[in-house]
């Protein structure tokens, strides 16, 4: 089995760091390979099924293409036969994925990946936040945890959105992330933070680490967990992942000002598109990133999306080409967002038409507004129980069903947790178990609701959102193309809700 990770099991991780990478020539953010004597399997969610298809030399490598609900887990135990042993590189696996591969096939734990990329240090480029960006200090959020501690044990937190924001710390100098890359062991009256050079001690502390030490299976590598031995327990409820899920209000003011500096980079952007006779990929991409530093951006929370007319079927197109051109009549879907200096990730998408829209651009593109609006006030119309982002998920993939989509699909996740990573748990608006808790004050998330068709195009309309005292409200509020909607689509109750937006 080779990872798409590295050993801090990080989601967005650098090529030259990315075994799976290096394999099979598939250059997206998420999913894993297992290489047999007959072939590479390469696992893909929707979001990737035709980027994959289009990267890897399909002599070698066999894509298997994940549908809404499977798990890679799963695909890779049916593909290994019972007598057969599976290795696993154990610093780039979580032990809970470990336990779930060790219940059905046989495994052996590999310490060294041979293509391993050396990882960069960066711990001279760690900074601190202001207080007024982040709401409580350091100290009061250690003391939270630690004030639960009792003398003989201690919390070992291996997961980087969690010890940035534990110590509020920020590393702006690696593409597409905020996070400082450290590990840390709070205690009932101390702490010990290992950044980079720390780092190269950590192997024999934790070999030496006595009493009871509390771990995240979800997050802690394989590797650091045999190195806690039998001290090592599983935490029942994380405390540093809900706390650092349910955010303070000077953390939603710093984000209402980020995403405000984001319409307005992205807006800049919709006028150049609409205005400029030809622009490529390339140019808009280049031009967004500069708009967002001329707003105050100090990088980038993920590679931003440019993706026109058939290249926005991909959901997650991620190479903006000088050779594709927008001229009148084509379609670009962009998804971007940047990191300001409160070091929270912001995250929207929104379609443009250069010209005039076709009749079936304008159909799809009002279809998915009209399911975002229903899951935007969701909590207004079913407010007689706690709203789950499941049930979210739920009423909009329904909501599809009662439509001819024309060969259109909603192949992914209706939304995703916000805050240091552009994807965060919790919450999550999906059809998995994790999306079946209670959203609660001061998350934060995305709706994005999609429909897609290869060789056609796709249209993905997402607003970030954070939700408070029982009602979702958005960061977001670039607006929505008047050209792009189809006004006899909408109800009137939707023309209402439509109303708190911008439509120009």
């Amino acid at each position: 089995m080779v990872n798409s990770t590295n050993e801090f099991l990080v989601e967005y991780n650098t090529l030259d760091e990315n075994s799976r990478y290096k394999i099979t020539g598939f250059s997206g953010s998420a999913g894993d390979a297992l290489i047999t004597p007959e072939t590479i399997y390469l696992f893909v969610d929707g979001r990737y099924h035709i980027q994959a298809d289009q990267e890897v030399d399909h002599s070698e490598v066999t894509v298997v293409k994940l549908q809404q609900g499977q798990s890679y887990i799963d695909e890779i135990i049916q593909r290994v036969p019972k007598d057969e042993i599976l290795g696993i590189f154990s610093k780039k696996i979580s032990q809970r994925n470990i336990e779930l591969l060790n219940r059905k096939l046989n495994i052996r734990l590999l310490e060294y990946d041979p293509l391993d990329g050396k990882i960069s240090k960066s711990d001279d480029q760690n900074i601190e936040l202001d207080i007024k960006f982040t709401g409580l200090s350091a100290e009061e959020k250690i003391n939270k945890i630690s004030q639960n501690l009792k003398e003989y044990e201690s919390l070992y937190i291996t997961d980087l959105d969690e010890v940035s924001y534990l110590f509020n710390m920020r590393n702006f100098s690696q593409n597409f992330s905020a996070k400082i890359k450290a590990k840390a062991v709070i205690f009932k009256d101390s702490y010990v933070l290992f950044t980079d050079e720390k780092l190269q001690e950590l192997e024999n502390y934790l070999r030496n680490l006595k009493g009871t030490v509390f771990i995240d299976k979800s997050s802690i590598s394989g590797f650091d967990y045999r190195l806690l031995g039998s001290h090592a327990t599983e935490m029942k409820i994380n405390p540093v992942k809900q706390m650092k899920a349910q955010k303070t209000t000077a953390e939603i003011e710093h984000l209402k000002d980020a995403f405000a500096r984001s319409d307005k980079a992205l807006s800049t952007v919709r006028d150049f598109i609409l205005k400029k006779r030809k622009v490529s990929e390339r140019e808009i991409a280049k031009k967004l990133e500069k708009e967002f530093k001329n707003n105050g951006a100090l990088g980038l929370s993920f590679n931003s999306i440019v993706a026109k007319d058939s290249n926005s079927a991909l959901a997650h197109y991620s190479k903006a080409s000088k050779d594709e051109i927008i001229q009148n009549g084509s379609l670009v879907l962009i998804d971007c967002g940047a990191y300001f200096e409160g070091g929270l990730a912001t995250d929207m998408t929104r379609v443009f038409v250069k010209g005039e829209p076709s009749q079936l651009q304008k159909r799809i593109y009002t279809l998915v507004l009209k399911a975002f609006l229903h899951a935007y006030n969701y909590a207004q119309v079913y407010n007689d129980k706690p709203i789950t982002g499941f049930d979210i998920d739920k009423k909009i993939r329904d909501f599809f069903h009662g439509f001819n989509l024309d060969g259109f699909v909603f192949n992914h996740g209706l939304g995703h947790g916000i805050g240091i990573n552009v994807h965060e748990y919790p919450p999550n608006l999906g059809t998995g178990d994790i999306a079946k808790v209670p959203l609660l004050d001061g998350e934060c998330f995305s709706i994005e609701p999609g429909l897609y068709k290869e060789g056609f195009f796709g249209i993905r309309l997402e607003n970030s959102c954070y939700f408070k005292d029982g009602n979702i409200h958005s960061f977001s509020n670039m607006n929505y193309e008047q050209k792009l909607i189809d006004e006899d689509l909408l109800t009137q109750q939707e023309k209402d809700w439509l109303n708190e937006f911008e439509v120009k």
